[in-house]
């Protein structure tokens, strides 16, 4: 994974944002889920469904869920962190899957800025549970 050239220290991520780390993250999942998702080469059309069903908040959410019972308790109160940052009114999910899908945005930004070898560790261990426990909206491709 590319890591950016300016390095932030650990004080300085802590001093941003949960929405931040997420905003960051929301980027990172997005180009993993990219990458996985270019084999078997298809055509742009599919990729992009692909790639929609896997990092829609619903997905996020079960993704988070499945990886609870691996993440340590220092990443789980990060995600906690991310938890309570997602305010406002999503428009098509529930609050709590919204939530949940910050969380798990907020934890790869974080670990992003911070520790790319757990990141790396985390990613690869969502590539393994989702082939394992594929789940419905990670099956089926959004109608556009």
């Amino acid at each position: 994974m590319v890591h950016n050239q300016r390095r932030l220290t650990v004080s300085e991520v802590e001093q941003l944002s949960p929405s931040a780390w997420a905003y960051i993250g929301d980027a990172v999942y997005e180009l993993f889920v990219r990458n996985l998702c270019l084999t078997p080469p298809t055509r742009l059309r599919t990729y992009h469904q692909q790639v929609v069903s896997y990092v829609c908040a619903e997905s996020q959410a079960q993704t988070y869920d499945l990886l609870t019972g691996y993440l340590l308790d220092s990443e789980l109160d990060i995600v906690r962190r991310g938890r309570n940052a997602a305010s406002g009114k999503p428009k098509r999910v529930k609050l709590r899957t919204y939530q949940q899908a910050t969380g798990l945005e907020a934890l790869l930004g974080y670990l992003y800025l911070t520790d790319p070898e757990r990141l790396d560790q985390i990613l690869t261990h969502i590539s393994h549970v989702n082939q394992v426990n594929k789940t419905p909206s990670m099956e089926s491709s959004p109608e556009k």
